[in-house]
């Protein structure tokens, strides 16, 4: 009779604590905006009020910006900023914002 042996393996946790810096777009527009402008903060402004959500455009990743988190970036639509937060995946939940 052959013994069956099970491995499990653990992964690592996938939220990590994390700096990034970016520019503040909105999910319609995405990376489209990974330069700050005042062309860039008008467009994001307008996509939030139609329905989209903010996101952080770091590099070449854009981040979604949790829920909860939404009202840290009012202000810097459009606009380059460091933020410090956890990173889950694609998304991160800001503990804070500051403009660069």
């Amino acid at each position: 009779m052959k013994k069956l042996g099970l491995t499990f393996v653990l992964s690592a946790a996938a939220t990590f604590a994390a700096d990034l810096t970016g520019v503040v777009s909105d999910s319609h527009c995405g990376a489209k905006h990974k330069t700050a402008s005042a062309e860039a903060t008008k467009c994001v402004e307008g996509c939030i009020k139609g329905g989209g959500q903010a996101v952080l455009v770091s590099g070449d990743k854009v981040y979604k910006i949790d829920s909860a988190s939404q009202d840290k970036v009012k202000g810097y639509y459009g606009k380059e900023v460091t933020v410090t937060g956890d990173v889950d995946g694609d998304t991160v939940k800001i503990e804070s914002v500051k403009g660069s």
